[in-house]
């Protein structure tokens, strides 16, 4: 049974800085990639960042290249997510979900979310102007 929980988020001044945690209660060497979604009030869930499980890469959106970066902490079983540079519309509610195909290329196309399984409660990320 595998469990999420994520943490860190909160309310920052636009420019600022947020670092995202999500803990992973079970067994993550099952799954090929693990990453973040975005949701904001009245729009669909984005799959903005994806790390692989088989070989460690990174991969972004357009919109967080640059500003956000995802990492892992294998021996906390811990993936975060530091977040520089936000913007109002970077306001959402913020959820890790691991995915057992390994292509994060798929884990960031539009609607994957529709296919992933395990969600945590997410995280609220509230940037003011």
């Amino acid at each position: 049974q595998v469990q999420l929980v994520e943490s860190g988020g909160g309310l920052v001044q636009a420019g600022g800085s947020l670092k995202l945690s999500c803990a992973f209660i079970g067994d993550m060497a099952q799954y090929g990639a693990i990453g973040w979604f975005r949701q904001a009030p009245g729009k669909e869930r984005e799959a903005i960042s994806c790390l692989s499980l088989e070989d460690g890469t990174t991969y972004y959106t357009d919109s967080v290249k640059g500003r956000f970066s995802i990492s892992r902490n294998t021996a906390r079983n811990t993936i975060f997510q530091q977040m520089n540079s936000l913007k109002p519309e970077d306001t959402a509610t913020y959820y890790c979900a691991p995915a057992f195909d390994t292509s994060c290329q798929w884990y960031l196309s539009p609607s994957s979310y529709k296919y992933l399984e395990v969600w945590g409660q997410g995280t609220l990320v509230t940037v003011s102007a």
